[in-house]
């Protein structure tokens, strides 16, 4: 029956409390801390984000509710808690959805994108067969789905581009996405490749205790990679607005929903350009960008698919953060090449409620998924022994695990826990990847199932062979087999000396192929070390057994005591299930002692004990723990606060972050109230937040003066242009005060090639990049010349009559019959003086690059076997945007190139006299070539 009682809010307190203490006496053994209600509980409590998973399980078991699914993200304290309770009202969990939902059985594609060379390719090729069909259905909450077809992100990518644009970024830019998973990413994403820039996935701040080190990180991230502008969400924005103060190239913080506007022509970006700079986790000096372009990402992607025979009628389910290259690359833009659908939910709802991935997996039939070592173990503690009747994972025929070190341990629990709901033991994939081989780099053979190797513990740890254990070897050391290379890579292994090493010998691992990156992003000597003979070192130790690569441990991570290698990884187990210290907050790692020349053992222990005589116990009992694992004491404990061991976005233990902290005697510091954090990044952010200001006043102080500059000359060269009787005259008066008004202006002209202007009849055509041009050309060109402008003018009081007296000439652009008629009428002033000036495209915009030319020009110039000379104008988009009327100073550039002689005067003699033209203006504009984005069925005009 169910209940529907009034709650009790001072009852409920008092259990909501007895709780929140059970789970922390579980956490920390011994510990005598006790929660109050407005305890916070990163801070006040240690529990981090997976404690407080299973505190809001037991919650909801202790109080039979279904709490909001916000609440993880949402709630600090147990009085916040106790709110959500009351909310929640005290209803009884739903039973669970059994039925399958799924989206009707994926279709077979025809064909794939095999000659696509870039993301946006692929994209476009899939819309262009196949638009409507659903890529990804993405759970905005347990009840509540939404969609994504091919052609919708498509649309939505191109007006992102189009607002990008506007908001100054030009190919080449980088562009920080600080988004959660959903749609808006999606879109984001693609919006900013199509904008020809190049996307910076950085993840948004998550815990509180640690916010001043995750925004300095972040900060370190955009000064490295010289973003122009970030894409981040509501809630964050004014977080990430301090940020403008740490990374002095940020202009712009932007949400989503300013990203609305006309597409433009696309920036036709090639194989070889970078396509995602992927930050691996570093210290804030040193942040490591790994770049990678089209072409790596594409084998990559299309390797995967090989080796785990992907194809458009599997289903992916993920959870992964798209901030990640396991989600980002491998769920998600592999769904987008082999036209899987893919299911998308939100990492939180998974850590909140694990069972969403599974029955999502069930409702949707899903076959292929990824996630890390500790989603698994999460889903059998939180899961195994929990009523999940209706459960069907027979679908399910490749579980990848990896992304961290996989527990064969873990394997052995998930196999046994989902057996009985159709889990097949072959479909679990231990895999290996690392982001400077864009993603993944090994792969098991589908349909095997785990392979699990144990050897011996001595022959490891002293001369680093990996023999077989024998049986019952009760100290035996277990690996996992990741498989092997994808398609088109290989594996070495080698020594210190780069000699490589058989099987079973234990060395450093290297890769090499077409995913391979070439480097990190304005980071050389981070990149030196990277490379050895033409293969890329990975940083981790491995051994090979029958082809396939077992791991065990990072190169970094290792330690070498009393000629033995070993790696903190059992040990900071070990220390972490003692009483009195926080379980997975524990590092070891070795540090050098200058003054006896070798390695310190280094154990660092998060506790909340405060008593002297229990802090040395707890010593005594670590030193204890690491004589018994490794049989020999740590030369220097550390108790330290909670938070001091510092965390990747991932939950990775930054040991040699860990390493510095405790060399600078900071560790710990992390630990500082959110409010203090915030108050010390907004403090460091002053003096960038100052300069910024300061370029911002002087930009408009610059604008004022060339605006007030332009308001004295202007009249003047009105009076000269109406009462001056000879075009002659007028010319070179605006000729003298347009050459006033660039110097004034502070503007540097560079002028080559005036010698090529010939003294007879000719046409003159340039590129277009700004209301500029008409200035720079009348402070060049020495004598008249007659504009081609757009009709739109003569309905202009003010312009018509100047244009008109300084010999302009109209022409429409969109009227197809009168347009016939002024091309005829140009045809008969182009054989009289003063020569004819087109600016071929017709218009331009913001966005750098040669648009295609109209054909008025040359078919003018080869009608009348007139030369045409090219003129190349550069600067002038910088200094007065298309989308802006604020001036700018920069160096201006004209290039008059030798004349062009049309060779005939049919159709393809105008076409190849355009295209000659062209290029030449090409080579000198210094801007892209933008022909090829051009709209299909564009029509050429006057």
């Amino acid at each position: 029956m169910e209940r529907f009682l009034k709650p009790d809010p001072q009852h409920d307190g008092h259990a909501l409390l007895n709780l929140v203490d059970t789970v922390i006496r579980e956490l920390q053994p011994g510990a005598l801390l006790r929660a109050g209600l407005d305890s916070q509980f990163d801070r006040d409590l240690g529990l981090d984000s997976l404690a407080r998973v299973e505190l809001l399980a037991r919650v909801e078991r202790s109080f039979d509710v279904r709490l909001p699914d916000d609440t993880l993200g949402r709630v600090e304290t147990p009085r916040q808690l106790l709110a959500a309770l009351e909310v929640a009202g005290h209803r009884p969990l739903p039973a669970a959805r059994t039925g399958k939902v799924a989206l009707a059985t994926p279709e077979q594609t025809a064909g794939s994108p095999e000659d696509a060379s870039t993301l946006v390719e692929v994209l476009n090729w899939h819309v262009a067969r196949h638009p409507e069909r659903i890529h990804v259905t993405f759970y905005r909450s347990e009840d509540e789905t939404e969609t994504l077809s091919y052609r919708q992100l498509a649309d939505a990518a191109a007006r992102v581009a189009g607002a990008l644009a506007q908001a100054g970024v030009q190919p080449g830019h980088a562009v920080a996405l600080m988004l959660p998973t959903g749609l808006d990413f999606l879109c984001s994403f693609y919006g900013v490749l199509m904008a020809g820039a190049v996307p910076v996935p950085i993840y948004p701040p998550a815990r509180p205790a640690q916010l001043e080190d995750h925004l300095r990180r972040q900060g370190g991230i955009l000064r490295n990679c010289e973003a122009r502008v970030m894409i981040t969400f509501d809630r964050v924005r004014p977080l990430a607005q301090m940020l403008t103060g740490l990374c002095p190239t940020l202009d712009k913080v932007l949400t989503p929903g300013e990203l609305d506007a006309e597409p433009l022509p696309r920036v036709q970006a090639g194989a070889d350009d970078l396509a995602l700079l992927q930050y691996t986790s570093g210290s804030t000096g040193d942040p490591k960008g790994v770049m990678l372009t089209h072409a790596n990402l594409l084998a990559n992607i299309r390797a995967w698919g090989r080796g785990v025979g992907l194809s458009s009628t599997d289903v992916a389910v993920s959870w992964l953060p798209l901030y990640h290259d396991m989600g980002l690359i491998g769920a998600w833009l592999g769904s987008v090449y082999h036209a899987y659908p893919l299911v998308l939910m939100s990492p939180l709802d998974f850590l909140a409620r694990p069972e969403r991935w599974l029955w999502a997996i069930h409702r949707h039939r899903g076959t292929v998924t990824a996630a890390p070592n500790f989603a698994f173990d999460l889903c059998v503690k939180r899961l195994a022994g929990q009523p999940l009747d209706g459960l069907d994972l027979s679908s399910w025929r490749f579980a990848a695990n990896g992304a961290e070190a996989i527990s064969p341990a873990t394997l052995e629990r998930f196999r046994e826990a989902f057996g009985a709901y159709g889990l097949r033991p072959e479909a679990l994939a231990p895999v290996y990847g690392l982001a400077e081989c864009s993603v993944g780099l090994t792969v098991s053979p589908p349909g095997r199932g785990a392979r699990i190797d144990a050897v011996g513990r001595e022959a490891l740890t002293r001369n680093g062979r990996a023999e077989t254990a024998a049986a019952g070897d009760a100290s035996a050391m277990h690996f996992v087999s990741c498989g092997s290379a994808l398609p088109g890579h290989e594996l070495r292994i080698v020594d210190d000396a780069g000699s490589e090493l058989p099987e079973r010998v234990v060395g450093s691992l290297e890769f090499r192929g077409p995913s391979a990156t070439r480097g990190y992003f304005r980071n050389p000597d981070a990149t030196a070390g990277l490379f050895h003979d033409g293969w890329l070192v990975t940083g981790d130790y491995a051994y090979l057994a029958d082809g396939e690569v077992y791991f065990t441990g990072r190169a970094k991570d290792m330690i070498i005591r009393g000629g033995r290698n070993f790696y903190p990884y059992d040990l900071e187990h070990a220390i972490g299930e003692l009483p009195g210290v926080r379980k997975g907050c524990v590092a070891v790692f070795g540090a050098a002692d200058p003054q006896h020349g070798d390695e310190q053992l280094v154990v660092v222990a998060e506790t909340r004990e405060q008593d002297a005589a229990a802090r040395q116990a707890l010593e005594r009992r670590i030193v204890a723990a690491a004589a018994d694992e490794l049989g020999l004491p740590p030369d220097v404990v550390v108790l330290a606060p909670p938070h001091a061991v510092l965390k990747t976005s991932s939950g990775k233990i930054r040991r040699a972050a860990i390493r510095d902290a405790w060399r600078d005697g900071t560790l710990g510091a992390a630990g500082r109230a959110a409010w203090l954090q915030a108050t010390r990044l907004f403090v460091a952010s002053v003096p960038g937040r100052v300069r910024g200001f300061a370029r911002r006043a002087s930009a408009r102080l610059y604008g004022t003066w060339v605006w007030t500059v332009f308001a004295v000359l202007s009249p003047i060269a009105a009076v000269g242009i109406f009462t001056l009787p000879r075009l002659e005259q007028r010319w070179a008066v605006v000729h003298q005060l347009a050459r006033v008004f660039r110097v004034l202006s502070g503007n540097r002209l560079q002028v080559a090639g005036l010698e090529h202007l010939p003294t007879g009849p000719c046409v003159l055509v340039a590129n277009h990049a700004s209301y500029a041009d008409g200035l720079v050309l009348a402070s060049v060109l020495p004598h008249p010349v007659a504009f081609v402008t757009k009709a739109e003018f003569k309905s202009n009081r003010v312009m018509r009559p100047l244009f008109e007296r300084m010999g302009a000439h109209f022409v429409e652009r969109f009227d197809s019959r009168r347009g016939v008629a002024d091309a005829q009428a140009l045809a008969t002033a182009a054989r009289a003086n003063p020569p004819l000036f087109f600016f071929a495209e017709g218009t331009f915009t913001a966005r750098p690059g040669l648009r295609p030319f109209r054909l008025g020009a040359f078919q003018v110039a080869a009608e009348n076997h007139l030369p045409v000379v090219p003129i190349a104008i550069t600067g002038t988009r910088q200094i007065l945007p298309g989308d802006s009327w604020r001036p700018r100073p920069g160096p201006l550039g004209v290039t008059i190139c030798p004349p062009v002689v049309p060779e005939a005067s049919d159709w393809h003699g105008v076409l190849a006299l355009r295209n000659g033209v062209r290029q030449h203006i090409l080579a000198h504009c210094g801007e892209p070539d933008l022909a090829s984005a051009a709209r299909p069925g564009a029509q050429p005009g006057v």
